[in-house]
């Protein structure tokens, strides 16, 4: 009997968690009550607090989940590999939307998965240069911070994303367009010669200059 009401106790933290992945994902940790995830649990908002103590409490279990939910992908020595890119467009529809959302709000749990990601793509770009299949860079921190702000924008801008392309970009069909479209530029180029490179060296060596 104890195991049978643990399990069941269990079952309503998980659907408690997920309907705050929901709600948080949507409308954001402030604007979302406690009530409003109750009701989208199905469960009483005493509940909740019973499992998470508070809202505070259920955002970082959410938190938790979404960075679990990531580092399950490729790892070398506990080290997040370049795949967790391509876990963050495997994972639910829910937890892509609450990491934009997260990102967005500047959870630490989301800065510090922001963090490990662009430590393991410079290492992946870098392996990258040694097997010959990555270009050399100037400045190989700046080249993995972009590159992965550049795969996760879609989803800080996931309205007007979204509306543009004509599909919500949290959803598996929207998210991989985009990303498909990004691999063409990084793999094919997008400018013919170097015009753009040769104007932005100029001006910023003006600007030094001064």
């Amino acid at each position: 009997m104890l195991f049978m009401r643990s399990v069941r106790d269990l079952t309503a933290q998980a659907r408690i968690r997920d309907a705050a992945l929901e709600r948080f994902g949507f409308g954001g940790v402030a604007a979302t009550s406690v009530r409003a995830i109750a009701a989208t649990a199905g469960v009483s908002p005493a509940l909740v607090l019973h499992h998470f103590g508070s809202k505070e409490g259920l955002r970082q279990a959410c938190d938790e989940h979404v960075l679990a939910a990531i580092r399950s992908g490729p790892t070398v020595d506990g080290v997040i590999e370049q795949g967790a890119l391509t876990e963050i467009l495997r994972t639910a529809t829910p937890v892509r939307r609450y990491l934009g959302r997260a990102l967005l709000e500047g959870s630490e749990a989301a800065n510090v998965l922001f963090a490990e990601i662009v430590d393991a793509t410079q290492q992946w770009l870098a392996d990258g240069e040694a097997q010959g299949w990555a270009t050399p860079t100037t400045d190989a921190r700046a080249r993995a911070v972009t590159y992965v702000a550049w795969l996760l924008a879609p989803l800080l801008l996931s309205e007007q994303v979204s509306q543009l392309l004509g599909g919500d970009v949290a959803e598996p069909e929207t998210s991989l367009r985009g990303a498909r479209a990004g691999l063409e530029m990084l793999t094919g180029g997008l400018f013919t010669d170097d015009r753009w490179l040769s104007a932005f060296t100029a001006i910023v060596a003006k600007e030094q200059a001064r």
